[in-house]
């Protein structure tokens, strides 16, 4: 059974024509005759689970949105972008090209998730922060701005992408492979691999730049200032 129709109300968008949607049964927060927001067609949004697309949300092209995820607002998803799990997109967001957002994170606000840049576990992308590339921002990553987070690659002996993010403590979580944890644990697991070798001494490097992006130059400053302190 289909949980909802296309309406014959439509918007133009890309070029395209968009449709409203409306529920035909009721399901998860949904009522029965509910109009939703505007889709390109059924493969937008999935006919089972609970997802659905709120108010003058907007998806189209090959994105498709489901599981028990949520689009509303004015946001829009496109592109070959997938929404699943329990995601919210939601305020003036964007989600497109090839990016996930799925598990129980969120992004709202003027956030763009975009590239092949994935958003998920409980992290929180929002404000202006423009999350791109092969970014995997995850966890309790907490990314409001562009110099929240910081992408550095190929670098390693996998020559692959390292993603360094502020996280709910207002440190920084590393997201490197299999790898995820804080930064100190990152350092710790370069040093246990690689000793001091090239390898090493990159991976330090790019932790070094992402402390002074993230956390700025009064942090340097505490620290050399300050060493016999915590900061």
């Amino acid at each position: 059974m289909k949980k909802y129709e296309l309406t014959a109300e439509f918007i133009e968008k890309w070029g395209k024509k968009l449709f409203r949607i409306k529920a035909l049964i009721s399901f998860g927060s949904v009522e029965v005759g509910e109009l939703g927001g505007y889709v390109e067609k059924e493969d937008n949004l999935a006919q089972d689970g609970n997802a659905w697309v709120y108010g003058n949300a907007r998806v189209c092209g090959n994105a498709e949105v489901y599981g028990d995820a949520r689009v509303c607002g004015d946001a829009e998803v496109y592109g070959n972008a997938r929404v699943c799990g329990d995601a919210r997109v939601c305020g003036n967001a964007r989600v497109y090209g090839d990016a996930w957002v799925y598990g129980n994170a969120e992004v709202y606000g003027n956030a763009e998730v975009y590239g092949d840049a994935w958003v998920y576990g409980n992290a929180r992308v929002y404000g202006d922060a423009e999350v791109c590339g092969n970014a995997r921002v995850c966890g309790n990553a907490r990314v409001c701005g562009n110099a929240d987070y910081l992408l550095i690659g190929r670098i390693g002996s996998r020559f692959s992408f390292t993603t360094f993010f502020k996280n709910k403590d207002k440190g920084i979580t590393v997201s490197c492979g299999c790898f995820l944890g804080t930064i100190a644990e990152f350092r710790a697991k370069v040093t246990d691999t690689h000793g001091n070798n090239k390898h090493a001494k990159m991976y330090n490097l790019a932790a070094d730049m992402a402390e002074l992006q993230i956390l700025g130059e009064e942090y340097f400053d505490k620290l050399n200032t300050n060493k016999s302190e915590p900061f």
